[in-house]
Protein backbone atom coordinates (compact mmCIF):
# COMPACT_ATOMS: atom_id res chain seq x y z
CA UNK A 1 0.00 0.00 0.00
CA UNK A 2 2.95 2.30 1.12
CA UNK A 3 4.28 2.10 -2.75
CA UNK A 4 1.09 3.03 -3.95
CA UNK A 5 0.78 5.77 -2.27
CA UNK A 6 4.27 7.05 -3.09
CA UNK A 7 3.37 5.86 -6.81
CA UNK A 8 0.42 8.23 -6.85
CA UNK A 9 2.25 11.01 -5.18
CA UNK A 10 5.42 11.08 -7.59
CA UNK A 11 2.85 10.70 -10.71
CA UNK A 12 0.30 13.57 -9.51
CA UNK A 13 3.21 15.65 -9.12
CA UNK A 14 4.82 14.87 -12.31
CA UNK A 15 1.69 16.27 -13.77
CA UNK A 16 1.73 18.95 -12.16
CA UNK A 17 4.89 20.11 -12.61
CA UNK A 18 4.40 19.77 -16.40
CA UNK A 19 1.32 21.74 -16.14
CA UNK A 20 3.73 24.28 -14.36
CA UNK A 21 6.24 24.17 -16.59
CA UNK A 22 3.84 24.74 -19.51
CA UNK A 23 2.23 27.68 -17.88
CA UNK A 24 5.56 29.29 -18.11
CA UNK A 25 6.01 29.04 -21.53
CA UNK A 26 2.47 30.16 -22.53
CA UNK A 27 3.17 33.21 -20.30
CA UNK A 28 6.06 33.95 -21.73
CA UNK A 29 5.14 33.33 -25.42
CA UNK A 30 1.93 35.55 -24.55
CA UNK A 31 4.60 38.58 -22.66
CA UNK A 32 6.73 38.42 -25.77
CA UNK A 33 3.98 38.58 -28.36
CA UNK A 34 3.77 35.19 -29.79
CA UNK A 35 0.93 32.94 -30.24
CA UNK A 36 0.55 29.43 -28.75
CA UNK A 37 -1.10 26.94 -31.66
CA UNK A 38 -1.69 24.33 -28.54
CA UNK A 39 -0.21 22.79 -25.16
CA UNK A 40 -0.11 18.99 -25.43
CA UNK A 41 -0.27 17.37 -21.78
CA UNK A 42 -0.84 13.68 -21.87
CA UNK A 43 -1.50 11.38 -19.06
CA UNK A 44 1.72 8.94 -20.10
CA UNK A 45 3.63 11.20 -22.19
CA UNK A 46 5.65 14.38 -21.84
CA UNK A 47 3.90 17.72 -21.94
CA UNK A 48 4.82 20.47 -24.77
CA UNK A 49 3.97 23.95 -25.96
CA UNK A 50 3.48 24.18 -29.89
CA UNK A 51 3.40 28.04 -31.24
CA UNK A 52 2.34 29.27 -34.58
CA UNK A 53 4.23 32.47 -33.74
CA UNK A 54 7.41 32.50 -31.71
CA UNK A 55 8.73 36.27 -31.66
CA UNK A 56 11.71 35.24 -29.02
CA UNK A 57 12.15 31.71 -28.69
CA UNK A 58 14.64 32.08 -26.18
CA UNK A 59 12.60 34.71 -24.12
CA UNK A 60 9.67 31.52 -24.47
CA UNK A 61 12.27 28.29 -23.68
CA UNK A 62 13.08 29.91 -20.93
CA UNK A 63 9.77 30.28 -19.49
CA UNK A 64 9.04 26.94 -18.76
CA UNK A 65 12.02 25.78 -16.51
CA UNK A 66 11.69 29.30 -14.48
CA UNK A 67 7.79 29.38 -13.98
CA UNK A 68 8.26 25.42 -13.32
CA UNK A 69 10.54 26.48 -10.48
CA UNK A 70 9.24 29.73 -9.21
CA UNK A 71 5.39 28.54 -8.91
CA UNK A 72 6.18 26.10 -7.01
CA UNK A 73 8.49 27.62 -4.49
CA UNK A 74 5.81 30.55 -4.21
CA UNK A 75 3.44 28.09 -3.26
CA UNK A 76 5.40 26.27 -0.44
CA UNK A 77 6.10 29.84 0.92
CA UNK A 78 2.74 30.89 1.09
CA UNK A 79 1.86 27.52 2.87
CA UNK A 80 4.58 28.35 5.69
CA UNK A 81 3.43 31.84 5.81
CA UNK A 82 0.01 30.94 6.18
CA UNK A 83 1.00 27.96 8.91
CA UNK A 84 -0.49 25.19 6.76
CA UNK A 85 -0.67 22.23 8.22
CA UNK A 86 3.21 20.64 8.82
CA UNK A 87 1.98 17.63 6.39
CA UNK A 88 0.33 19.87 3.80
CA UNK A 89 3.55 21.51 4.29
CA UNK A 90 5.97 18.64 3.74
CA UNK A 91 3.87 17.72 0.72
CA UNK A 92 4.73 21.51 -1.21
CA UNK A 93 8.26 21.21 0.43
CA UNK A 94 8.32 17.75 -1.56
CA UNK A 95 6.70 18.90 -4.46
CA UNK A 96 8.76 22.05 -5.31
CA UNK A 97 12.24 20.46 -4.44
CA UNK A 98 11.08 17.62 -7.31
CA UNK A 99 9.90 20.81 -9.44
CA UNK A 100 13.55 22.36 -8.81
CA UNK A 101 15.52 18.94 -9.76
CA UNK A 102 13.82 17.97 -12.78
CA UNK A 103 13.35 21.45 -14.14
CA UNK A 104 16.89 21.96 -13.43
CA UNK A 105 18.38 18.52 -14.73
CA UNK A 106 16.09 19.43 -17.69
CA UNK A 107 18.40 22.36 -18.72
CA UNK A 108 21.70 21.72 -16.61
CA UNK A 109 21.56 18.81 -18.83
CA UNK A 110 19.88 18.14 -21.86
CA UNK A 111 21.65 20.20 -23.42
CA UNK A 112 23.96 16.51 -24.42
CA UNK A 113 20.93 15.23 -26.40
CA UNK A 114 20.26 19.06 -27.75
CA UNK A 115 16.59 18.12 -27.33
CA UNK A 116 13.49 19.49 -26.05
CA UNK A 117 13.88 23.20 -24.18
CA UNK A 118 17.86 22.63 -23.62
CA UNK A 119 18.15 22.62 -27.17
CA UNK A 120 16.00 24.96 -28.52
CA UNK A 121 17.97 27.33 -26.02
CA UNK A 122 21.58 25.97 -27.56
CA UNK A 123 20.12 26.66 -31.35
CA UNK A 124 18.79 30.08 -30.53
CA UNK A 125 22.29 31.39 -28.72
CA UNK A 126 21.52 30.98 -25.01
CA UNK A 127 25.25 30.53 -23.39
CA UNK A 128 25.47 26.76 -21.85
CA UNK A 129 26.93 27.69 -19.10
CA UNK A 130 24.53 29.58 -17.80
CA UNK A 131 22.56 26.67 -18.91
CA UNK A 132 24.17 24.33 -16.23
CA UNK A 133 25.09 27.27 -13.48
CA UNK A 134 21.19 27.08 -13.80
CA UNK A 135 20.63 23.75 -13.76
CA UNK A 136 23.37 22.98 -11.23
CA UNK A 137 21.68 25.81 -9.00
CA UNK A 138 18.00 24.51 -9.36
CA UNK A 139 18.96 20.98 -8.89
CA UNK A 140 20.88 22.13 -5.22
CA UNK A 141 17.83 23.98 -3.98
CA UNK A 142 16.05 20.89 -4.49
CA UNK A 143 17.72 19.05 -2.80
CA UNK A 144 18.00 21.39 -0.10
CA UNK A 145 14.24 21.47 0.33
CA UNK A 146 14.22 17.64 0.31
CA UNK A 147 16.92 17.63 3.18
CA UNK A 148 15.11 19.90 5.34
CA UNK A 149 11.36 18.16 4.48
CA UNK A 150 12.04 15.90 8.13
CA UNK A 151 13.47 19.13 9.87
CA UNK A 152 10.23 20.57 9.82
CA UNK A 153 8.46 19.88 13.11
CA UNK A 154 4.47 20.33 13.76
CA UNK A 155 4.07 23.70 15.85
CA UNK A 156 2.56 23.55 19.09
Amino acid sequence: MRYILIALVVYSSWLALMGVHEFGHVLHAWLSGGQVAAVHFGLLEFSRTELALDPHPRFVAWGGPIWGCVIPLIIYAAAIAFRFNVGIRRFLAFFAGFCLIVNGAYIGVGWVDNAGDAGTLLRHGASLWVMIVAGVLAIAGGLLLWHRIGLERPRA
